[in-house]
């Protein structure tokens, strides 16, 4: 038994969120994934909670990666990355646009050695146009591209403050977007040969993903009515046992309206002036809830109620915690999540794959190890034909971070005054991918140490 990438090898090149995901993702498909870390290491080693090294943060996205870790400012570090590349079904960078360019690791550069590579890069507006160069967290890309304003829209801004997702949506649907586009120029290339470069923008894969778009985008008033299909006005109710559910259909709109009635059988209610349009249901939209609230407690338990709501086509959701859905009996069934080792003795707890593949053997199996930064640089560089004195001078070149170094080191001087990149206040702003990079910067042509990032002037 194998999983569906078993044989494809990733090399990413990614940090934090969009595109380790990305990588991920093919990782639990069967590919191996090598991440290659700046000496810096990925700024999401020093999320919270964390034990040593290994944050939950990291492990989520990166367990199972095997890691090299190299300084591409240092002697030897380039022919590391290139043979890296030679040897890549896939590579995966979310750096700024014309980051790994200056370094001689751009998809013609590595298409040149390796036609067959499929080379996708991740930023928040794409690698061309006015916007490349803007940085872009998952908030801000959310505001530009419409989705804060209608959460806003939706929810109303809590003492007149506007408010933003708790969620990186741009990072994780675009990570998996990538991971869709990979499978596709694979298959692409098992078809002809050819590999090629992928470019996801991240503004883009938002507006991708707003199923409503062309409704805001219609230009029609539609006045109390609800956009249809959407996850808009869900009620929220009290089950018979006093816990919280929500079903995911209006009681003001026209199309699910109807359907509570017939749950009810409470037909009557449509000739009531007080519910018979879309704006009257609005004006009077607390009474209405109020009425189905006094017949939901008519059922002795919520199975019962679930029958009556089935009939109707009406689905229910109970209002969880993540932690109490994670101790539900359908995630132990479905081996939804599963925990893994945090290198220090504990164990962290992330999530499974989300589907299960009937030729892949047990869901949730190998166990994933997140890796220590540069635990596996020896082994790598000896499968890529370094030997032990060309891997001994690397190291005495700086080219190599070995795992037992410190993430937090004191601050150093390259020779010139310049701190280098593993000081921890230098890696929360240099140590950023495009979607996490700061805003109204403009490169320089010298590459900033260790952080595989080019230097920039901020305002």
């Amino acid at each position: 038994m194998s999983a569906p990438l078993t044989g494809i090898r990733v090399v990413d090149f990614s940090r934090v969120l969009a595109g380790p995901l990305c990588a991920q993702t093919l990782l639990e498909l069967g590919a191996e994934v090598i991440k290659v870390e700046p000496p810096a290491g990925d700024l999401s080693r020093r999320a919270f909670p964390r034990e040593a090294e290994i944050s939950g943060y990291y492990a989520q996205q990166n367990a199972g990666k095997r890691n090299v870790s190299i300084d591409l400012n240092a002697p030897g570090a380039r022919e590391v990355a290139l043979r890296l590349c030679d040897r890549a079904d896939v590579i995966v960078e979310n750096f700024r646009p014309g980051t790994l360019p200056s370094f001689g690791l751009d998809y013609d550069t590595v298409s040149a050695r390796n036609p067959r590579v499929v080379y996708v890069s991740i930023s928040g507006y794409g690698q061309h146009g006015a916007w490349r160069s803007r940085s872009a967290y998952a908030p801000t890309i959310q505001a530009e591209s419409g989705i804060t304003a209608i959460t806003m829209d939706q929810f109303g801004a809590p003492e007149g403050r506007p408010r933003t997702d708790s969620l990186s949506h741009a990072d994780v649907y675009s990570g998996l977007h990538a991971a869709v586009a990979v499978l596709a120029a694979l298959d692409h290339r098992d078809r002809t040969g050819e590999g090629q470069y992928i470019d996801v923008a991240m503004a883009a894969v938002m507006l991708s993903v707003n199923e409503r778009l062309h409704a805001d985008l219609s230009g029609q008033d539609l006045g109390a009515e609800t956009p249809i299909l959407g996850a808009t006005d869900c009620p929220f109710f009290v089950s018979p046992e006093g816990a919280t559910f929500v079903i995911p259909m209006s009681l003001v709109g026209s199309m699910s309206f109807p359907l509570y009635l017939a749950a009810m059988r409470r037909a009557d209610l449509a000739d009531d002036p007080r519910f018979r349009t879309p704006e009257a249901r609005r004006e009077h939209l607390d009474e209405l809830h109020a009425i189905v609230q006094e017949w939901i407690w008519t059922f002795d338990d919520m199975a019962s109620l679930d029958v009556q709501f089935d009939e109707a086509k009406i689905p229910t959701g109970q209002l969880r915690t993540v932690g109490e859905f994670a101790d539900s009996q359908w995630v132990r069934q479905w081996t939804a999540t599963r925990s893994v080792p945090d290198r220090n003795g504990g164990r962290i707890t992330v999530p499974g794959p989300p589907w299960h593949f009937s030729a892949a053997g047990e869901p949730g199996s190998p166990e994933r190890v997140p890796a220590r930064q540069g635990e596996h640089n020896d082994d790598i560089l000896r499968e890529l034909g370094f030997d032990e004195d060309e891997i001994g001078s690397l190291r005495r070149l700086g080219a190599l971070t070995e795992p037992s170094r410190s993430l937090v080191e004191p601050s150093r001087s390259d020779g010139n005054g310049r701190e280098r990149a593993n000081d921890p206040r230098r890696a929360h702003t240099e140590e950023r991918s495009p979607d996490q990079a700061d805003r109204h910067t403009v490169p320089r042509t010298r590459r900033s140490a260790n952080s595989h990032e080019t230097s920039s002037e901020r305002s």
